[in-house]
């Protein structure tokens, strides 16, 4: 699904935030990435959703090398991905459903189909009881949950996930995790960024560690 090659990136043609990296992460896996703040965890997120592209080196998704994707191309192709940002990124005063109503009519679904699938998503994440309550008066894990609704309910093949349990309790922070396993065991591939080692410990998914834009396995 995702291989790079000798992948770079630098910024101000000086400061490699990614360096000679060399992997392949495939259909269907669980991986944490790990390092501390500025290892370079959120530049690797972003150069796999392309809103960066690599300085230089060869970056493969889905089995097609993107430095053939046409700007529409590059769109279509983060239409299959689905990202769980660190701060949310949710619009305070809309309610749950329209954050997720916003996502969908991005990919052009039609609204018969964005509101079955917007009813589907936040059931799964157990969140149908709050779907017409403004993101202001739900509480961090469930404003979460409803920032990780919003990256499904597209169906993509690839959730992008940067430190989605960092502000979270640790009760709260482990049922997020469930429910990135649960969207995993449906074929789901899922890159969740930490830097928390506790938490990752618990689990016996691939660990990929970022230090000083190198990564290490």
């Amino acid at each position: 699904m995702i291989r790079m090659n000798h992948l770079y990136k630098t910024y101000l043609k000086t400061w490699p935030a990614l360096k000679n990296v060399n992997l392949e992460i495939d259909r269907g896996e669980f991986v944490f990435l790990t390092g501390p703040s500025g290892a370079g965890k959120t530049t690797f997120l972003e150069v796999i959703y392309l809103e960066e592209l690599p300085t230089r080196g060869e970056l493969y998704l889905f089995g097609e090398k993107i430095s053939k994707y046409t700007h529409k191309k590059r769109a279509l192709i983060r239409q299959k991905m689905g990202v769980v940002f660190q701060n949310f990124k949710l619009l305070f005063y809309k309610t749950a459903y329209e954050n997720l109503e916003l996502a969908a009519n991005v990919v052009g679904f039609s609204p018969q189909k964005a509101h079955k699938r917007i009813l589907e998503v936040l059931n799964q994440m157990k969140l149908s009881h709050k779907i017409n309550t403004p993101i202001y008066q739900l509480s961090g894990g469930e404003q979460q949950r409803v920032a990780i609704a919003r990256a499904l309910v597209t169906s993509p093949d690839l959730i992008l996930a940067d430190e989605p349990t960092g502000n979270l309790d640790p009760a709260i922070s482990k049922s997020i995790i469930k429910v990135l396993e649960q969207i995993n065991a449906r074929g789901t591939t899922v890159i969740m960024a930490t830097h928390d080692y506790d938490l990752v410990n618990e689990y016996s998914y691939r660990k990929l560690h970022v230090s000083k834009g190198k990564i290490y396995e």
